[in-house]
């Protein structure tokens, strides 16, 4: 029964994936040599270390406001937390492109948060809020805060306040009752939280291409630029072969510290 399920990964799956990692090493010719630019390259050490710093600070940021958000969910009120809700899918139902197109208005020079700060007085000349890393951090954040939130607050909903309540009666006081019970019982949903965002965040393509603008290259649009204007696919496919690894050691790095499986729902 399981037969044509296997099949359809071999088909869509596994050969793809194996393709990738055969033309990386056999174009343009066979041997390891397109891998040995990841210590020769320049170009290639700086967008990889580009790619790297904006992935962890855009994990950093939306962990803080997810966590933030969550908690507000938890204890809200049933109506409010409807609304709530409905403020972190919405996001999830609009197209990656209109949501960078639409940060590309509110940050450019002439932009509504450029043209607020001047009216107000608050700046005397426009921020840069694009062509640059700040630019695409900002978009890639409002892109994962859905990601982050929903592992933490699931996370959240599933601890005793019992556990909360016994800590106060004991004499904790509020900051020391979160610290020290709420805050490592919703540990689990933080790191579920950080898996799906730094791995999303290092394969990011549409927000960095377009508010970094060519300025900001992550690995993905280098992956782009390599095959499709350079026509270099060794250099291509070995970009993608050491992304996929670098996500398939991170899963298996964390699988050793928590469930992956009881984590997202399968366990």
């Amino acid at each position: 029964m399981t037969a044509p399920a296997v099949l359809l990964m071999l088909v869509f799956y596994v050969y793809p994936i194996g393709r990738v990692l055969w033309m990386s090493i056999t174009i343009p010719e066979p041997g390891l040599d397109n891998y040995t630019l990841l210590a020769t390259s320049a170009s290639i050490q700086k967008m990889l270390w580009t790619t790297a710093r904006i992935s962890i600070l855009t994990t950093l940021v939306t962990l803080v406001l997810a966590y933030i958000v969550s908690y507000a969910l938890v204890h809200a009120t049933p109506h409010v937390q409807r609304w709530m809700f409905l403020g972190v899918v919405i996001p999830l139902w609009i197209s990656v492109l209109v949501r960078a197109f639409s940060w590309f208005i509110l940050l450019r020079r002439e932009g509504l948060i450029n043209t607020a700060l001047l009216t107000a007085g608050i700046i005397d000349t426009p921020l840069s809020l694009m062509w640059n890393e700040v630019g695409v951090m900002i978009g890639m954040v409002h892109f994962m805060l859905p990601f982050g939130i929903l592992p933490i607050y699931a996370n959240m909903r599933d601890i005793d306040r019992r556990c909360i309540a016994a800590a106060r009666g004991l004499g904790a006081r509020p900051f020391e009752a979160f610290w020290r019970i709420f805050f490592p019982l919703s540990l689990p949903g933080v790191v579920g939280a950080s898996i799906l965002v730094f791995i999303f965040s290092l394969g990011f393509f549409v927000t960095p291409a377009l508010l970094g603008g060519g300025k900001t290259l992550m690995v993905a649009e280098y992956i782009k630029v390599q095959i499709l204007e350079v026509v270099r696919w060794g250099v291509g496919t070995m970009l993608a072969t050491m992304l996929l690894v670098v996500i398939g050691v991170l899963l298996a790095v964390v699988s050793r510290v928590v469930n992956l499986r009881k984590l997202f729902g399968a366990g």
